[in-house]
């Protein structure tokens, strides 16, 4: 079995001594990604901005494995306040089509950084797997 881990230019988890994805057919693997632009920082304009700068950070990640949204089979969504609820959904509404990713949505106190409102992780299928 080959594992290979996958990053992004720029990569802003090279500090953090971890891959933003790993693959290994016919999965990849992605680590948590949060709403921060190529610089590593987090952006600007609320929970919103940072929600859609995740997805396409996760868009990024996935592409980077040859995979996509569309073969998300697993989805966790960590956010640090569950009012954001509604928000999440209409993300999901955005970003993932039928049939829609198993999901986990979880309020945590906080986030690698005390500016991050929402990280998503995923398991998705590469896109030559043949299951």
């Amino acid at each position: 079995m080959k594992i290979e881990g996958i990053s992004t230019e720029p990569d802003p988890y090279t500090p953090y001594l971890l891959s933003q994805a790993i693959k290994t057919d016919p999965f990849v693997f992605v680590s948590g990604q949060a709403g921060y632009d190529d610089n590593g920082q987090i952006v600007k304009g609320g929970f919103a901005a940072q929600g859609n700068q995740a997805f396409l950070n996760l868009k990024r990640a996935l592409e980077a494995s040859g995979s996509s949204l569309k073969k998300v089979v697993k989805v966790t969504i960590f956010v640090t306040d569950m009012s954001n609820f509604n928000e999440v959904v209409e993300l999901r509404r955005r970003y993932f089509f039928t049939p829609y990713p198993a999901d986990s949505i979880v309020e945590v106190k906080g986030l690698y950084t005390p500016e991050a409102m929402i990280e998503i992780e995923a398991i998705a299928l590469t896109n030559d797997s043949s299951i």
